[in-house]
């Protein structure tokens, strides 16, 4: 379990029991959560109570959620999808009757919002609060709500709205090397954040940049630096400025994309690499961040010749179990690239790269191309034995126990 000091001030991010279904200014969130205790207070213009929780309660909370699950309900928490998944594809800017029937009736473990959502302050704070409320009436389970927001170049929110930060590009302040304001990154994203009720962040990026022909990473500057132990630095304080405040930190792109020349988004890329290079170079920012306590680590789609069983890493037993859980010894939730990138989906289908991801040792699996086949196709290998449920609960309990720590089981 990580230790955080969370002090957070935050708009209607979910609707309490004694409150409306509105956005108010007056309703404030605050918890402050050390090693051993946390203190959860929930104001309303009306009223206020004050919650204290031990880790040990927060375990034993997620188990008790999770020995109440069925089958079905357990699998649809380790995949985290777009709205747009409930909206037969078609731009989702607020929580219509046929989303909440699509999103009740299958009730994944988080969303993924990208700038398309984002149109106002107000609309983005009610279509996250309105799907929080829906989860919390309907399972009691609320959701992951995570978005790209890396500063720089990828910037989801902060692209839309002027009452965000705008930030530099990593490797602008990754030249300064300086991990105060490596701090002060993470601390203004989750800031900026959080008050629209977001509180997972797939950020930061923790590659090191060693391709000059990398077009998705060095030519956009969201790497920090070309030496790993800068990368290292940042990513720390990144990560610890992030989660101090209440939205859990993602590290990306594991076992490292910063030698490649290519880009998953387009097609499969192949990367020949040495274990001792992994170690030497991509690993440091690794270790560094899972030492800080990253909540999720990202796996990337890239296939490293003679190490990931010629699969993509998120796909190889090798990588997610061997490499990220065994040797660093990682446990933390683990989290696939999207499965709509063309790496995944020129390859195999939907349900396919999502059983064998399960199989790999991920926890949840980003943007199945198809949610349906995918959970049916996990269903389905789960009946026949060819993935235990025991493998299942193994997963669920890790997001169970982290959306505890985030406020989000409301039993």
């Amino acid at each position: 379990m990580k230790l955080k000091k969370i002090i957070l001030i935050v708009l209607s991010l979910v609707t309490f029991a004694t409150s409306c279904t509105s956005i108010s200014q007056d309703d404030i969130y605050t918890s402050v959560t050390t090693s051993e205790t946390s203190v959860t207070t929930y104001s309303t213009s009306e009223s206020s109570v004050e919650v204290v929780t031990t880790q040990e309660d927060i375990i034993s909370k997620a188990q008790e959620v999770l020995d109440s699950m069925s089958l079905e309900d357990k699998i649809y928490q380790m995949f985290i999808v777009t709205p747009e998944t409930f909206n037969d594809g078609e731009q989702v800017l607020q929580l219509t009757d046929s989303i909440k029937d699509n999103l009740e009736s299958q009730p994944v473990g988080g969303m993924v919002y990208f700038s398309d959502n984002v149109q106002s302050e107000t609309q983005i704070a009610q279509l996250l609060s309105d799907s929080q409320q829906c989860m919390q009436d309907s399972n009691h389970v609320g959701l992951f709500m995570c978005i790209d927001e890396e500063g720089g170049y990828v910037a989801r929110l902060s692209s839309k709205l002027d009452s965000t930060t705008k930030l530099n590009s990593m490797k602008y302040y990754g030249n300064n090397a300086n991990k105060e304001e490596a701090y002060s990154i993470g601390s203004t994203l989750a800031n900026d954040l959080i008050k629209y009720g977001f509180n997972v962040d797939f950020a930061p990026v923790s590659d090191v940049d060693l391709s000059t022909s990398n077009n998705a990473l060095h030519e956009l500057n969201r790497c920090f630096s070309d030496d790993p132990n800068i990368v290292a630095l940042m990513v720390e304080n990144v990560v610890k400025g992030l989660q101090d405040n209440g939205v859990s930190a993602t590290l990306k792109h594991f076992p490292g994309l910063g030698s490649s020349s290519g880009d998953t988004h387009n097609g499969s890329v192949l990367l020949t690499r040495t274990k001792e290079e992994f170690e030497t170079q991509d690993f440091i920012p690794i270790k560094a961040g899972i030492d800080a306590g990253a909540d999720f680590v990202m796996v990337g789609h890239i296939i490293v010749d003679g190490l990931s069983d010629g699969l993509p890493s998120d796909l190889s037993n090798s990588i997610v179990t061997g490499w990220l859980k065994d040797e660093l010894n990682y446990q933390g939730i683990v989290i696939t690239d999207s499965h709509s990138m063309e790496a995944i989906t020129d390859n195999y289908s939907s349900g396919e790269a999502s059983v064998m991801a399960i199989q790999s040792g991920v926890d949840i699996v980003l943007m199945p191309q198809d949610l349906n086949e995918s959970f049916n196709a996990v269903l389905n290998a789960v009946n026949s034995g060819e993935i235990s449920e025991n493998r299942i609960d193994e997963s669920v309990i890790k997001i169970l126990t982290q959306k505890d720590e985030l406020g989000l089981l409301y039993y």
